[in-house]
């Protein structure tokens, strides 16, 4: 009887307090087009000012590309480049150089390199706000991923001050 009594007052308690219930909307923060725009000038213009010639992609939360610059000596496979570099950090919501570090063959991820738009060299970078993922940012053209990461670095710092809420 004593068991009996226990577990109807765990049920009711159960269906009195749902556990993890989970809202029907999610809220999040993104980039204006404007900041992303801000963002990719401020790469592109730091690459400028080190004497590279580059493509910077400003991408959402979600991978979708906000904003693609390319300076006009920039290679043609710059672009579609630093957009998979931006998608790629967007989407593992890391930078693509730790994705190359931890993805190197024989590693335990070396198969996130053969997955379709994944873009694993240095230069994509994710962009925070408030602890938040809003978007992320990734540069080719320079010589090598270091350079690349360079600049999305300063582009990000850039516009610091207009993430910060």
């Amino acid at each position: 009887m004593l068991a009996r009594t226990l577990f109807a007052a765990t049920v009711l308690l159960m269906l009195a307090h749902p556990a993890m219930a989970q809202e029907p909307l999610a809220t999040y923060k993104s980039l204006s087009p404007e900041l992303a725009l801000d963002l990719a000038r401020a790469a592109l213009g730091d690459c400028r000012s080190r004497g590279y010639q580059v493509a910077v992609a400003v991408v959402d939360r979600f991978g979708g590309t906000q904003v693609i610059l390319r300076d006009r000596f920039a290679g043609a496979h710059t672009v579609s480049t630093a957009s998979g570099k931006a998608w790629t950090a967007a989407t593992f919501r890391t930078s693509t150089t730790e994705l190359n570090a931890v993805s190197q063959p024989g590693m335990m991820q070396a198969g996130i390199r053969n997955l379709p738009g994944a873009v694993i060299i240095g230069g994509g970078l994710i962009v925070e706000a408030g602890g938040s993922l809003v978007g992320a940012v990734g540069v080719s053209g320079a010589p090598g991923g270091d350079a690349d990461e360079a600049c999305a670095r300063a582009g990000i710092d850039a516009i610091r001050d207009k993430l910060e809420f």
